[in-house]
């Protein structure tokens, strides 16, 4: 007998969720495939589902069981109301870093400045300042060939000229810099049994965790800002809930006169430290 979307999809997503997984994710994945909206869904949704669209949605609803972040599925995410491509090379966007990308924006005029994102992966925070702020020169480090690829043909997809760099830290920028923004590594060894079953099976690690229980990237940051950051020069950092009092004193003992503020995230934990 014929099924349904609305058939097919409600009874995939109810068996996620007694599998103990999000429910929505298989239709989140669905909808993205065939490229429908909401209102796509509701118009289409009591037709009849085709042999090979319950065959695709039952490799995804296998896909979701075994821990597989939608977003790679289906290969990109939504950041700042653009999309970006990710793949297991990348780390998958997160709002958290949208709220960085807002204070960094905030806190700057759209006056020319020099900003250095590093660790970039997508170049999800880089290509969306560049396309916010044309004037500003934007660059971009990671430590992963593959991770600046992607971040290359984003660059490109979302017309945006970002100058991307292959380095550690800051190490391949030779020019003082106005504005240094970096969502690193932060996650401590300790940390690794908290997190969620598919960060840990499918995400880069070398782009998750740091060790000197999350604050090496820190450090780095913290001494090679004070030999390139401008006087006037500000500092953007996503962090860990728990690391907020520890990132504010690694920078306050390198920037004496600067201003440290710890913000929290829409959440209300700790999750940027603003150096100004």
């Amino acid at each position: 007998m014929a099924k349904t979307y609305q058939e097919v999809l409600s009874w995939a997503s109810s068996f996620l969720e007694e599998q103990g997984k999000e429910g929505y994710a298989i239709q989140y994945v669905f909808l993205a495939r065939k490229h429908w909206t909401k209102t796509d869904w509701l118009l289409n949704m009591r037709k009849e589902i085709s042999f090979a669209e319950e065959q695709q949605l039952q490799s995804d609803l296998a896909a979701l069981l075994a821990n597989h972040p939608p977003q790679y599925l289906i290969g990109y995410e939504e950041f700042y109301g653009r999309r970006f491509q990710v793949t297991t090379d990348t780390l998958i966007p997160r709002p958290e870093t949208e709220e960085l990308v807002a204070l960094c924006l905030e806190k700057n005029s759209s006056e020319p400045l020099t900003v250095v994102d590093v660790g970039t992966g997508t170049g999800a925070i880089a290509i969306t300042l560049k396309a916010e702020r044309p004037n500003w020169q934007v660059m971009a480090v990671d430590i992963s060939v593959s991770a600046l690829e992607i971040a290359q043909k984003n660059s490109r997809a979302l017309t945006t000229e970002v100058d991307f760099y292959l380095g550690d830290t800051l190490e391949p920028i030779s020019q003082p810099i106005d504005v240094l923004i970096s969502n690193p590594p932060y996650i401590s060894q300790a940390e690794w049994s908290l997190m969620d079953e598919s960060v840990r099976l499918f995400e880069p690690k070398t782009a998750l965790f740091a060790s000197n229980n999350g604050l090496a990237m820190y450090e780095k940051l913290a001494q090679q800002a004070k030999m390139k950051l401008q006087p006037h020069g500000k500092i953007f950092l996503e962090i860990g809930f728990q690391q907020g009092e520890a990132v504010k004193k690694l920078f306050q003992e390198a920037f004496p006169d600067k201003v440290i503020e710890i913000k929290k995230d829409l959440a209300g934990q700790d999750r940027m430290v603003f150096v100004s």
